[in-house]
């Protein structure tokens, strides 16, 4: 396996902004001068003015699978990560898709509320919510390996349940339904100080992250636009762990060390799949990193990478 010409040319002519931190959390603001438009929605946008819809495959439902539809004339990137709230059970997006315009896919997702298969709704609406970090990086490389033995994009379905009450636990939220969505409202005051604290930079399209001084993940758009919007979630995200090691201290990691995360992330090994919407799926395995990141027009539109836990 080889590394990818697209991860390399969209690592090209980033910058490495000056850290934001806030206690045990730091974002490091990967900039670029260059401006570039993104030509898609975000789900979130897309559902919230309703030009895309989100069901059950069926009446019945399936765990592992849901009905996307666009009904837009504008493509819409749905972002590996991202949370449904209603139909039969929340679900997290397994992966990043780039769908056509008036296009319809079955798309595939992992359940984050294993007590409840019962319908609150006959349409999925978005949670403006995240998988949990640690829970991310894990479904990452599960759904890595599930496309390399079994040319499907399934996650190890125990492993986040298990994840998601692990979190619960630690938070001590009761919840009926084991939700995922129970833990985020419980914890929502410790996480609002960690999201007011970092803000998006001009050219910002992406961000290192580092949890007690540790660089343990990266994000980045084919534009600053995209990620602006994407900004919030994506601290919470790393935010909900970070409290269960905060002990009051500020911490950040070296600029080298950010360095080196990101000379692991583009040396990885890359291995290319059909995309289920536009595009490429590349999925990227190294010895101390593991990551995704969809290619369509012959560059990046969205890389998700993690350190190795």
């Amino acid at each position: 396996m080889q590394t990818a010409q697209e991860i390399e040319q969209s690592f090209t002519g980033l910058k490495l902004g000056s850290p934001q931190v806030h206690l045990n959390l730091a974002l490091f603001p990967l900039i670029d001068e260059r401006k570039v438009l993104s030509d898609y929605l975000l789900l979130d946008d897309a559902l919230e003015r309703n030009l895309a819809r989100v069901t059950e495959v069926s009446a019945d439902g399936r765990v592992p699978e849901l009905s996307f539809e666009n009904d837009s004339a504008e493509r819409i990137l749905l972002v590996d990560g991202d949370e449904l709230v209603g139909a039969k059970q929340n679900r997290v997006l397994n992966l990043s898709v780039l769908v056509g315009s008036r296009q319809k896919l079955v798309i595939p997702v992992s359940c984050v509320e294993q007590g409840r298969w019962s319908y609150h709704s006959r349409e999925f609406r978005s949670a403006r919510r995240s998988l949990f970090a640690k829970a991310r990086a894990k479904k990452v490389r599960q759904v890595t390996e599930s496309l390399r033995v079994n040319r499907d994009r399934r996650s190890n379905q125990s492993q986040v349940w298990a994840d998601v009450a692990d979190k619960a636990a630690f938070c001590r939220v009761e919840s009926g339904t084991l939700a995922m969505a129970d833990v985020y409202e419980e914890s929502a005051p410790r996480l609002s100080g960690y999201a007011t604290a970092f803000r998006s930079e001009p050219g910002q399209r992406g961000a290192v992250i580092a949890v007690d001084g540790k660089p343990i993940g990266m994000e980045l758009f084919d534009s600053a636009a995209a990620f602006a919007r994407y900004l919030d979630k994506l601290v919470r995200s790393y935010a909900l762990d970070a409290i269960e090691t905060e002990a009051g201290k500020t911490l950040a990691p070296s600029a080298a060390e950010v360095h080196r995360f990101l000379e692991a992330m583009q040396a990885a090994a890359a291995e290319r799949f059909p995309a289920l919407g536009e595009g490429e799926d590349i999925r990227l395995t190294g010895d101390e990193v593991s990551g995704g990141a969809l290619v369509a027009n012959g560059r990046i539109v969205h890389l998700a990478g993690f350190a190795m836990a």
